[in-house]
């Protein structure tokens, strides 16, 4: 399955997901109030995302005459993704690691950290920057918000479900079990919303790769830039919030075994391997 179906079968689900929790715990007002909840929690984020991310992690805007080099690769592949030249940032840090941001491609942001400009060669940096500017041009920060507010609806629907379990609330109900139905949907309903949103991120990570390796025609420079920074990182790790952890190239939170269900992005290894059996197609 490709990973633009996937990803709207997946939002499919979400909305599913989201609709027949809803009807369960709250009826169509719940379903209102928990999806208005969920908009107004996002829309902020969605709106101003570049500036607060930006400013968290203490991001300064270079000009072209500061880092030539730098902006002659963006702008390359900004004409050959079909995008505006983003703004370009460097955050002052030697974790490795990089991210693109912007609610839309006229509002884009890639930011790379003093760290990955010193471990890759100019190859291996052209690959990186392709992979955010496909996230850029496939608009990932809007998908990533519309996932967000529809788990985040789920999850305010299992806490509701979770009160009213609590305090003998919820409607009588032949089948569901009553409270004890309720107090299940307000255990699982939040995992199964959580593991939903993050397969989303994955997705949108593995068409990231594919689109960059395209872009710079190169899929083996992003290959052997994503294999660069997970080892660096493991030596300077970068402190990242878990709310933009999904941002980066590489997430900064490590996840192994069934940790790794809630990642935001795919192993490195699988990563790396897709991109390599793409050589010579590109």
């Amino acid at each position: 399955m490709g990973n633009t179906l996937k990803t709207g079968f997946l939002l499919a689900l979400l909305t599913v997901l989201f609709v027949a929790i809803g009807s369960y715990v709250g009826g169509q007002g719940g379903m209102v109030m928990a999806f208005a909840f969920a908009v107004l929690m996002n829309a902020g984020t969605y709106w101003f995302s570049d500036k607060i991310v930006l400013r968290m992690y203490r991001a300064r805007e270079v000009s072209e005459a500061e880092a030539p080099d730098l902006h002659a690769v963006v702008h390359r592949l900004a004409t050959a993704a079909g995008v505006p030249m983003p703004k370009v940032y460097i955050l002052p840090t030697e974790a490795p690691n990089a991210f693109a941001t912007g609610r839309n491609p006229q509002h884009a942001a890639v930011a790379v950290t003093q760290g990955i400009l010193r471990i890759l060669n100019p190859d291996e940096l052209e690959g990186v920057l392709a992979h955010e500017m496909a996230h850029v041009k496939h608009r990932d920060i809007l998908i990533g918000t519309v996932a967000a507010t529809l788990a985040g609806a789920i999850m305010m629907l299992a806490r509701f479900a979770q009160f009213a379990a609590i305090f003998g609330g919820g409607r009588d109900r032949d089948e569901g079990g009553g409270g004890l139905g309720l107090l299940a949907m307000a255990i699982l309903a939040p995992i199964g919303a959580m593991l939903v949103q993050m397969a989303v991120s994955r997705s949108r990570e593995y068409q990231a790769d594919a689109s960059g390796a395209r872009f710079c025609g190169r899929p083996e420079s992003l290959a052997r830039a994503l294999e660069k920074i997970a080892g660096a990182s493991r030596r300077v790790p970068l402190e990242a919030s878990p709310a933009t952890a999904h941002m980066f190239i590489l997430s900064p939170l490590s996840g192994k075994g069934m940790m790794s269900l809630f990642s935001t992005h795919p192993p490195v290894e699988k990563r790396v391997e897709r991109l390599r059996a793409m050589r010579g197609t590109a």
